[in-house]
């Protein structure tokens, strides 16, 4: 467990499928240091920051974000010896879990739980770290009880929805005939998806997503370095405009996880011609 200015680093919360994703391709090549440069062509800001974090939680990079021993011995192994080493830097980063007193092969979801609240974390951000922790020991095969694996499958499941057939077509209505002798069909009535809005509207017909700041959103461009200098300095002048909050690192992580996915949305956003 690696401390960053004093204070406890979070447990990696990130999409265990991006860590796994990150070490596939360090096997075409481990760099002398872990960057923005190096990640960003396939990551966002956010699981970028993620990403780096969890790195340096597991002691995978160092202080100058250049990679470990542990880190280059995971890129190098395959088989059963990346499953070793996955294992040695699984027992030491989470040793505060897999710790003598708590029995992992027998303990609840709920004990594992508050082995995780020892962090200053949201309900949302705990139940992430609880899933890569649990992904990342079934990797490096240390087994865990089904009480835990269990719930973890349920709640996956339960984030699923079942698919919803459309019907074509109208129902005939009663028993009435029209003068072809077929029975009387009666249109459907019911409601259409509101797509497409066009605001202004009845405050109350306008759905949730087109809150203030998505709307605002949708005015701002992508920012491209192709751009003249002119065009660039006016971008960071309107960018600048929409008091958008200077990045603090003493903020919380999860507050600098949020801080993150609002300037992404900013970066990703269409600009209609002409509005620059």
């Amino acid at each position: 467990m690696v401390k960053e200015s004093g204070r406890k680093l979070p447990p990696p919360y990130i999409s265990y499928r991006t860590f796994q994703n990150f070490l596939e391709r360090l096997q075409q090549g481990v760099p002398a240091r872990i960057d923005q440069s190096y990640w960003s062509e396939r990551l966002s800001f956010s699981n970028g920051y993620q990403l780096m974090s969890a790195l340096r939680f597991m002691g995978l990079i160092d202080a100058k974000d250049a990679p470990t021993s542990r880190l280059r011995l995971l890129a190098q192994a395959s088989g059963a010896q990346r499953a070793e080493a996955m294992k040695q830097v699984t027992s030491v980063a989470f040793s505060f879990v897999l710790q003598e007193s708590f029995d992992s092969q027998s303990a609840t979801y709920a004990q594992l739980e508050e082995v995780f609240s020892t962090f200053e974390l949201t309900a949302g951000v705990r139940r992430k770290c609880i899933k890569f922790f649990v992904e990342l020991a079934s990797d490096a095969g240390i087994p865990l009880s089904s009480f835990i694996t269990k719930r973890l499958r349920l709640a996956r499941s339960s984030t699923g929805t079942k698919p919803t057939i459309k019907k074509r077509g109208t129902k005939p209505i009663g028993s009435a005939r029209n003068g072809t002798g077929t029975k009387a069909v009666a249109k459907r009535s019911g409601t259409t998806p509101m797509r497409n809005l066009i605001v202004p509207l009845p405050i109350e017909k306008v759905p949730i997503e087109m809150s203030w700041d998505n709307t605002l959103l949708t005015k701002f461009p992508t920012f491209d370095p192709s751009w003249s200098n002119e065009v660039k300095l006016g971008w960071l002048q309107v960018f600048d405009s929409l008091k958008f909050p200077t990045f603090d690192p003493t903020w919380s992580d999860e507050v600098k996880l949020k801080w993150f996915e609002a300037f992404d949305k900013l970066l990703n956003r269409k600009f209609p011609k002409g509005k620059l």
